[in-house]
């Protein structure tokens, strides 16, 4: 993960289908019929094709999301950040070293990846990994600092990146994860990323209730696009797909795959085993979000969150689908007749 310049998009209303995941029926590739619109053996009839098509329907049963870009998007520009920690601390900058920050940071970023990749894994932890490379990004800037205000200036980066200063909530995301959860989807997150991310910054957007699983680099020791971390992900997620089985679909019921009193977790209601083609991963980069859940053999689509159009026209070109937000992926599930879910034998097993 990179920090970036982006800017979060202003909010946009949100179709009411998916403000109200209920009515969203019609947009998931499943026929529901009205008895007083049709006849009970036209129904029959219409039961019996659709048993037949479902055997051959693409099925999602996990949905994956990379974070930064797809659900969260950084807010101001990273020279402003890290700028204004210096001032701060008393280190003064020149306009021109200013603005050096940005490149400065992502040669540091490279440089310290490269010596400690998946953010220091089991060597050193996620905030040595910072220091580092931040320390590193102001000395590539050219700014002498002592060690008391390198580390000053240090805890004030790391303190910003982990509040809400600096992140927003893309306003479709909390909708598209609750929409997920009464479809009985199982979803999580697949980053480049560290465990803070986990730990604090998603449950303080409020994206830590409807998220199952958490697979970051850090912890698992690989990166994307490496097929590695997918499959770890979907390893993740399978505790969960038992509890979707008897789920009343309003999120009441206990949710831990860990805890014995749960009913959904007892043997007499098994999950099938998950399949790769039976999950989703969604991100904004196509080496890595596309290519590499392709080739851990998933399903994958892309965001331009950022109306990057020659960009976003590229990964067209080379195959992926492509849309502007999670409402477009919604109606894209629903174009394309994927099953959602457990599937029918499995729920009522």
């Amino acid at each position: 993960m990179m920090f970036s310049a982006r800017y979060l998009r202003p909010s946009q209303p949100l179709p009411s289908y998916l403000l109200h995941p209920a009515r969203i029926r019609s947009h998931c590739g499943r026929h529901y019929s009205s008895s007083s619109s049709t006849s009970n053996g036209t129904n029959q009839e219409e039961e019996k094709e659709e048993e037949g098509q479902s055997q051959s329907r693409r099925r999602i049963r996990v949905i994956s999301c990379d974070v930064t870009g797809t659900l969260v998007s950084f807010l101001g520009k990273i020279e402003d950040h890290y700028g204004n920690a210096a001032r701060t601390c008393g280190v003064t900058l020149p306009p021109t070293r200013i603005s050096s920050i940005g490149p400065c940071f992502n040669r540091a970023y490279v440089e310290t990846s490269m010596s400690y990749p998946c953010f220091g894994n089991t060597e050193i932890s996620a905030k040595d990994w910072w220091r580092r490379c931040v320390g590193r990004s102001f000395e590539l800037v050219g700014t002498s600092m002592t060690e008391e205000e390198q580390e000053r200036v240090f805890q004030r980066v790391y303190s910003k990146f982990g509040s809400h200063a600096v992140y927003g909530v893309f306003p479709d995301a909390i909708p598209f994860l609750k929409w997920c959860h009464r479809r009985g989807i199982v979803t999580g997150v697949v980053s480049n990323a560290d465990e803070r991310y986990g730990d604090s910054i998603l449950p303080m957007l409020g994206l830590g209730d409807d998220m199952r699983f958490l697979t970051f680099s850090k912890n698992v020791g690989f990166e994307k696009p490496g097929k590695e971390i997918y499959q770890a992900a979907m390893k993740q997620s399978e505790p969960w797909l038992c509890l979707v089985n008897n789920s009343d679909g309003d999120g009441n019921k206990n949710d831990d795959p860990l805890d014995s009193s749960n009913d959904h977790n007892s043997p007499s209601s098994p999950s099938p085993p998950l399949k790769p083609e039976e999950v989703l991963h969604i991100g904004n980069d196509f080496k890595k979000d596309y290519l590499g859940a392709k080739d851990a053999g998933f399903h994958a689509v892309l965001l331009d969150r950022y109306d990057e159009k020659y960009l976003a026209k590229s990964w067209r070109q080379k195959g992926a689908p492509v849309f502007k937000d999670l409402v477009d992926v919604v109606e894209y599930l629903g174009r394309e007749r994927f099953e959602l879910g457990p599937s029918r034998a499995s729920s009522s097993e």
